[in-house]
């Protein structure tokens, strides 16, 4: 998949649009929630922001993979929550609260944190040849179409509070809907990588999902946090902002092989999560 007008500027538009729409469910109150419980918040960022990375660190030497499937594993890894961790804990009755802030949070940091997983990832799996890589760059990229439109559709929230809470549907089909489209144009463009290593990638991908939500349970129990709290903070480890992560391996590194990983989880990342919402829906 070549640069073009659908990756360069397509695709970075929909994801800040999709962003933007995830800024205007969230309120100021969500980021000073940080400093009322900073206890779970601090607990879920350990989770995702360094546990994550590290399990798929682990999952892709265990499983052998490719450079192509490993970097991507890793590059999904890197990527905040998103609006679905939020729709999944509604739905899990858990800590809506936490998985806003969390996913708020999660959003600002990964600019900074995103790209140095990325940098490790490349250094480590062998690619430094093959890839043009900037931290700078990356970390500009990232905040103009994810940080930038988050706090536009704060700043509107707060100016236009009714009219806001009634699009959070619309967003949400929309976020989705975006995202399935995408999985299914990168399972298409990359099919001969995902046809040689399906297995392989399925099995290293559901891994992941499942130790990242038993990693969000323990993390919970060690620290002890309430049963709705660790349920809160499993699905905000286990799921991922797949389409984040396909937008920088298709548009910021132009390699679209990394994206396959995150195609492949965004399937799988439900499995383990479905299984957690109805042992948690069984719980309170």
């Amino acid at each position: 998949m070549e640069a073009s007008f659908l990756t360069s500027i397509l695709l970075p538009a929909l994801l800040a649009l999709i962003m933007f729409g995830m800024g205007l469910s969230l309120t100021i109150a969500d980021f000073v929630r940080l400093f009322k419980m900073p206890r779970p918040i601090f607990v879920g960022l350990l989770g995702q922001l360094l546990c994550l990375p590290l399990i798929a660190y682990g999952i892709a030497i265990a499983f052998d993979l490719s450079s192509h499937l490993a970097i991507g594993l890793m590059i999904m890894s890197a990527c905040p929550g998103g609006t679905v961790s939020n729709i999944i804990s509604h739905l899990a009755r858990a800590n809506l609260a936490l998985s806003v802030s969390l996913t708020a949070v999660t959003t600002v940091i990964c600019i900074f944190t995103t790209p140095l997983v990325i940098q490790f990832a490349i250094d480590a799996f062998g690619e430094q040849g093959n890839t043009s890589f900037s931290l700078l760059a990356t970390s500009a990229s990232l905040f103009a179409v994810t940080v930038v439109p988050v706090l536009l559709g704060v700043a509107v929230r707060s100016k236009f509070p009714e009219p806001s809470i009634c699009s959070e549907a619309f967003f949400q089909r929309f976020s989705a809907g975006f995202m399935l489209l995408m999985i299914i144009a990168i399972l298409i463009q990359e099919r001969d990588i995902l046809v040689s290593s399906f297995s392989q990638m399925f099995a290293a991908t559901l891994a992941l999902n499942l130790v990242a939500i038993a990693v969000g349970v323990a993390l919970a129990y060690g620290f002890k946090l309430s049963a709705r709290d660790g349920v809160t903070l499993s699905i905000e480890v286990g799921i991922q902002n797949v389409s984040t992560a396909i937008l920088i391996a298709v548009t910021f590194l132009n390699t679209p092989a990394f994206a396959t990983a995150a195609g492949v989880y965004g399937l799988t990342m439900y499995i383990g999560t479905f299984l957690l919402l109805w042992v948690a829906r069984s719980m309170y």
